[in-house]
């Protein structure tokens, strides 16, 4: 019995793709642009033609983007608390308004990086 070989495909970098895909840029060649809206996927890169249509990123970036979202305007909260005693209404307004922009910052571009770990890790079809 001959043991079956499969072809062992090349090593993908890791952190330049997911740099890349932060840019939102794409994982493969670093300059077409892999959202064709504000989170729609193209389902190939503009520039290199690299298939993107396999990536899976559905809630994974909206819960990091909570979890950092929280975790950052907490420790705001407190400092700017205890530092300069606002009114409650100046807190609510400021830290809300700053919740709500932090999250919409963050989420296409988390959804680039995890498009460019799943790319690099080739996972889903890549």
């Amino acid at each position: 019995m001959h043991p079956v070989s499969t072809p062992i495909a090349a090593e993908r970098p890791f952190w330049p793709a997911v740099r890349r895909g932060w840019r939102k840029r794409c994982p493969n060649c670093g300059e077409g642009r892999i959202l064709r809206s504000y989170l729609k996927l193209h389902a190939t890169c503009p520039h290199c033609g690299e298939d993107i249509s396999h990536a899976r990123v559905d809630d994974g970036p909206a819960y990091v983007a909570i979890l950092v979202t929280g975790h950052v305007m907490l420790a705001a909260m407190l400092h700017v608390y205890i530092a300069y005693r606002p009114g409650p209404w100046v807190m609510v307004t400021v830290f809300s308004l700053g919740s709500v922009l932090l999250a919409l910052y963050m989420l296409p571009r988390l959804k680039g990086a995890f498009v460019g770990v799943q790319w690099a890790k080739r996972m889903h079809g890549f």
